[in-house]
């Protein structure tokens, strides 16, 4: 009896199939390609699609050998003999562009140089996009005159790019050849990023000039409102071209690539594999935030003499550089994975081993993706999508993963504010801390995850218990937010000028210290009083003078009436930035912020895992692509906002743009904690709920299916390290 020809159908193989792997007969001329019609492998070996031959060895015989035992030098000698490696259906599996394979380029032909190219990719589109774009976005609207909601539109091109390609390409490209649509994504992403500079290199110069200070206590202050539209404004239409590129390029990358990698390693090797890589995604943005705050440090007119430092709000640093390196990186790096073939040497043995646990639909619906041919054009896309919604397995673990990401999105967006408002930092600090949390606990988390399940051998129901053991623990660490960090007093926003406290929403000010100064509200720069007492501004604390020798670091201003002299013998005095906060609850907060974020990624790879694993061996890519769909629609897109609305009711302080309502300066930290309580709760709760019920669902096949088709794989394959059955 014949094995089925497509190596990517479920194999449920009885007793009687035999799987021949025979030995490689000697080569009679330099230009023999081996296993044309048996699909032999980069070691030699046949993975016979017909019966046994009389001639061939045993499968016992085979596999008491090592898969690839060649002397030394062998392999340098076939391949200047011109040997190919072809799949089954007559596929070379060379690693080349074309006609163009050279022998040095065969070493790279693995899965360990798969992993590395695009560990490669996702860490610069983790940089791009989620280092680069929210490190620079203050910027940019500073240089093109930009609103808030305009920058917002530019963020959200990447996933509404996203969306609308995911479903085009996870259902066809799962069925063609997925390395060469990983490599033009990349290139895509890569022509993004060098159209996202573009801007830079067509506009006039930026001029910026060191303003009149208007900040001490001066009397009769003015500044100018202009309400007119900028023509640069216009520019943003390029930035969202260029965040739409980015999308398009990445849409294959968390799709084809993560499926690329599980049909190319061992069933149990592929949680690692995948976890090195999104490992990578998660540097990426780190090393983003990193190297984006070094440009920025940089004036953008580069080699030009300015008057002005970067803690002016008039600066712009150079927000175009990173762009255009990681753009060259990225078109640079798609050229090796589009050299890839379809599917890499050797990988026929990993399909057969691979032991079916798809939810078995009480229909029996599911059998439908055995036919070879499903799957192949579009009239079978509504098919598709109708066979994964009568997956509750799926459609549980795609609503875990969408509470998941709301929770991602929304910590990522909104967790450095957390940390300057309740330890009173300043933004670079706060996004410095975050960075300290994050890098270890998201990067050792995803790890972690792919390990464990690679650890213990868990199958498709004891991944989803594991997903639901962190997410309970994330969700027990979550009340720590009961616990927040008193506000640091500010005169005239937490208290009055003369120490009583101030109702909430009740602003005043303006005292008898400063009414003689004209302060502007337009004006916020907040000082430290050496009574620890927080200003709005210099001039509201009635600072006369700037002295020009700096302290730690900081401008100190001198004569300031409002600053209480009584707590303090001496000249009164205030320094730039905010008072330091003295918070004990600091250790903790960070401590159970740290097991939230690891357990939550922790759960990250498994989750992914049994999404691979509970749905038919040809549906992969496209499960994949509707998970991401679900997961961007219900989480990733409306987290921010739900975060942010949240967030906004603790704010005490508004910014004043000529009578419009800006962003928050102050916040109360005992509402921000208890709304991001709220939060936390609600969806942790959501994705205990949802991972229990994938869990009580979950029905795996037949244990007679699975006891076939492992004995068939035992008694017909090698292991990796060449072990006998």
């Amino acid at each position: 009896m014949a094995m089925p020809q497509n190596s990517t159908t479920e194999n449920v193989f009885h007793s009687s199939q035999t799987l021949n792997f025979s030995h490689p007969s000697h080569r009679s001329d330099a230009g023999r390609t081996f296993g044309a019609a048996s699909g032999r492998d980069a070691c030699g070996t046949s993975l016979s699609n017909g019966t046994a031959s009389s001639s061939a060895p045993s499968p016992s015989d085979s596999c008491a050998k090592p898969l690839c035992s060649t002397t030394p030098g062998e392999e340098e000698t076939q391949f200047e003999e011109g040997i190919k490696y072809v799949s089954a259906e007559g596929e070379e599996l060379v690693c080349g562009w074309g006609r163009f394979a050279p022998a040095c380029l065969q070493p790279c032909n693995t899965s360990k140089g798969v992993l590395f190219f695009l560990c490669m990719a996702s860490f610069l589109q983790g940089m791009i996009v989620n280092g680069f774009i929210n490190t620079v976005i203050t910027s940019i609207e500073r240089r093109f005159d930009l609103r808030s909601y305009q920058s917002g539109l530019i963020a959200s091109s990447y996933d509404i790019a996203a969306c609308v390609c995911l479903t085009f390409v996870s259902y066809f490209g799962g069925h063609g050849h997925k390395p060469r649509w990983l490599g033009w994504g990349v290139l895509v992403m890569g022509l993004g990023s060098l159209l996202f500079a573009l801007p830079h290199f067509t506009t006039r110069r930026y001029e910026a000039h060191a303003a009149a200070e208007v900040d001490v206590c001066r009397g009769n202050q003015s500044l100018h409102c202009s309400q007119a539209a900028s023509s640069l404004s216009s520019y943003r239409f390029v930035f969202m071209l260029g965040q739409f590129l980015h999308g398009m390029g990445a849409t294959p990358l968390y799709t084809l690539g993560v499926t690329y990698l599980d049909e190319n390693v061992k069933t149990n090797y592929s949680p690692v594999y995948i976890g090195i890589f999104y490992t990578a995604a998660i540097l990426g943005p780190a090393a983003g935030y990193l190297v984006g705050g070094i440009f920025l440090n940089i004036y953008t007119e580069i080699g030009r003499e300015i008057d002005i430092v970067p803690e002016n709000t008039l600066w712009v640093g150079a927000w175009w550089i990173g762009f255009l390196g990681a753009g060259a990186a990225s078109i640079l790096i798609s050229f090796p994975i589009l050299g890839y073939p379809q599917r890499l040497p050797g990988s026929q043995r990993y399909n057969v081993m691979r032991v079916s646990e798809a939810h078995q639909i009480k229909d029996g619906s599911h059998k439908k993706a055995l036919d070879p041919d499903f799957g192949k054009t579009v009239k079978d896309l509504p098919g598709s999508v109708l066979l994964l919604l009568k997956n509750p397995t799926f459609i549980f673990l795609c609503l875990a993963g969408a509470t998941e990401a709301t929770l991602i999105a929304g910590m990522s967006t909104f967790g450095p504010k957390f940390l300057e408002s309740q330890f009173s930092l300043s933004a670079s600090e706060a996004a410095t801390f975050f960075g300290y949390l994050v890098v270890p606990a998201g990067g050792g988390g995803t790890l972690l995850g792919g390990f464990l399940v690679n650890k213990f051998k868990l199958r498709c129901s004891g991944i989803i218990k594991l997903c639901l053991l962190c997410t309970v623990w994330s969700l027990l660490a979550v009340f720590i937010f009961f616990i927040h960090c008193p506000n640091m007093p500010m005169a005239g926003v937490t208290q009055t000028y003369e120490g009583s406290a101030l109702p909430r929403g009740h602003l005043n000010l303006t005292a008898a210290c400063n009414a003689e100064c004209g302060c502007l509200r337009e004006t916020y720069s907040p000082v430290c009083g050496s009574d620890d007492i927080m200003y709005y501004s210099p001039c509201h604390a009635g600072c006369r003078k700037v002295s020009e020798n700096f302290m730690n670091g900081k401008k100190v201003y001198r004569e300031c009436s409002c600053v209480n002299k009584t707590l303090l013998p001496g000249p009164s005095y205030a320094e730039a930035g905010k008072c330091i906060s003295s918070c004990v609850n600091r250790p903790l907060l960070l401590c159970f912020m740290f097991v939230i974020i690891l357990f939550t990624f922790l759960s990250s790879i498994p989750a992914l895992t049994a999404t691979l694993r509970c749905v038919s061996d040809r549906q992969r890519s496209f499960a994949l692509g509707i998970q991401w769909i679900v997961v961007r629609t219900l989480g990733g897109i409306p987290g921010p906002i739900v975060f942010g609305s949240m967030i906004d009711k603790s704010c005490l302080l508004w910014q004043d743009q000529c009578g419009e309502q800006g962003s928050c300066y102050v916040y109360q930290n005992s509402a921000m904690s208890r709304y991001t309580l709220i939060a936390g709760l609600v969806y942790k709760v959501l994705g205990t709920i949802f991972f229990i019920v994938a869990c009580l669902i979950y029905k795996p096949p037949p244990p007679e299916s699975t006891r076939n088709s492992s004995n068939a794989s035992e008694n017909g394959i090698c292991d990796l390290q060449g072990h006998k059955p």
